[in-house]
């Protein structure tokens, strides 16, 4: 935001300082993904700048470590091991991400249709169970969850880990479809009543389109954490429940090599699109409520 013409110079320093410090800041958020990207281009089979990268030497980028990422074992100087890991990871994480936000999206706004009543007993206590996953340790939850799914023949399952993803999603359901609903005005669905709709009717033709932009954020943020997940995938997850994180957590412990970033450069493009959609999504929901984007 651009300053006031009559803002002294004292606010005019302060002013500046901030940009300064908020830029420093998103540098060194940004600067390690900076440096993945080109990387995971290179051509050397060891992760660092070459001296042709440095010089713009186009014999010095390859896309070899993409190929082999895909199962492409074509190339004789690939010296790392080949296989459909990576493949099969990333269909597991798309596999388990789906369903798991779709039952936490069903599961959260179910909560927040109760948590958004003033007259709920018990609200902000259930409000705090509800988005205590977000505040626990995750190892600790992960291993709560170890001995509570092994019970029930869980643990080494599908059914396990797409349970585990739901339970660390709905908290962001919860939260972003709960705000949405604060500035509802309820008004329009006691008039949809009094006009003769059923709870159902009017929730799916007057609530939920108010509410969506929520929705989808909430359920974008449930995504985003079940296909990053790695520490659950550890605790829960067995051989077959290969998921795309794990297997990149697997080729650190066993072979450094560029695929690695590879999988990474893919993982932030995602995530970038991903968090873009959440921010015009957020920009659409307040201009619905007649609020100037921010």
């Amino acid at each position: 935001m651009a300053l006031p013409i009559y803002a002294t110079p004292a606010q005019k320093i302060w002013h500046y300082t901030y940009l300064s410090i908020c830029a420093l800041v998103l540098f060194f958020l940004v600067m390690p993904l900076i440096a993945v990207i080109p990387i995971s281009f290179s051509n050397s089979p060891f992760l660092e700048f070459t001296p042709g990268m440095v010089s713009l030497d186009p014999d010095a980028f390859s896309l070899r470590w993409y190929r082999l990422m895909i199962g492409d074992c074509s190339d004789p100087g690939i010296t790392t091991v080949c296989s459909d890991n990576w493949i099969k990871g990333a269909q597991n994480s798309l596999f388990i991400g789906v369903i798991a936000t779709l039952l936490a999206t069903t599961l959260g706004i179910l909560a927040s249709l109760g948590l958004s009543k003033p007259y709920m007993p018990f609200r902000k206590a259930i409000m705090a169970i509800m988005i205590s996953p977000l505040i626990v340790p995750l190892i600790i939850t992960a291993s709560g969850m170890f001995f509570f799914f092994a019970k029930y023949n869980l643990v080494a399952s599908y059914a396990g880990l797409i349970l585990a993803h739901t339970v660390l999603g709905i908290p962001f359901v919860v939260i972003t479809v709960t705000a949405t609903l604060v500035g509802f005005d309820h008004n329009l669905t006691k008039a949809a009543s009094s006009l003769g709709g059923s709870p159902l009717y009017n929730f799916f033709k007057v609530q939920m389109p108010l509410i969506l932009p929520g929705v989808i954020s909430g359920a974008l943020f449930a995504f985003i954490t079940s296909f990053d997940e790695v520490v659950v995938v550890l605790f829960i997850g067995g051989p077959e429940q290969i998921t795309l994180p794990r297997q990149m957590w697997s080729g650190i412990r066993q072979e450094i090599s560029p695929t690695i970033l590879s999988a990474a450069t893919i993982l932030v493009i995602f995530s970038i699109l991903l968090l873009t959609s959440v921010e015009l999504l957020r920009r659409r929901g307040e201009r619905l409520r007649g609020v100037t984007p921010s």
